[in-house]
């Protein structure tokens, strides 16, 4: 695995704008775990979709990144989600494992459940493996 450091998942950008702190890394499993507040909120109060999808890619590109040899990195390509559980508050916990893991490309698929354990959105991310640009 790539020696990380953890700062450069911290760093401003989305997922630290959103609150999401990724909380296991390693080639097989990502997990990162979110809080749910206001910001995370579609108009009607519950939780907007895109923040799932976010949490999502998140993971798979970071559990991609962590696989890919020196000189590569990671960018997501496609995403889907399932929806299952609608939220108002709480937390979410993303687990993302590896489907596929080729030389230029990857297929992660991401659970999020919530603080009960109960399933909240299941997505299925494809993440291409290109050259590092300086």
């Amino acid at each position: 695995m790539k020696n990380v450091d953890r700062s450069l998942l911290m760093r401003k950008g989305m997922p630290a704008d959103l609150g999401a702190e990724f909380t296991e890394l390693s080639e097989e499993r990502v997990v990162a775990t979110l809080p749910i507040d206001e910001r995370h909120l579609q108009p009607l109060g519950y939780l907007h979709g895109g923040v799932s999808v976010t949490l999502a890619e998140s993971v798979a590109s970071t559990g991609a990144w962590l696989n890919c040899e020196e000189g590569k990195t990671a960018f997501g390509t496609e995403i889907n989600a399932n929806h299952i559980r609608a939220k108002r508050s709480g937390s979410l916990t993303a687990v993302g494992v590896p489907v596929h893991r080729g030389r230029t490309s990857h297929v992660w698929q991401i659970e999020i459940k919530d603080e009960e354990g109960k399933l909240v959105c299941v997505s299925r991310c494809t993440v291409a493996i290109v050259d590092e640009r300086g």
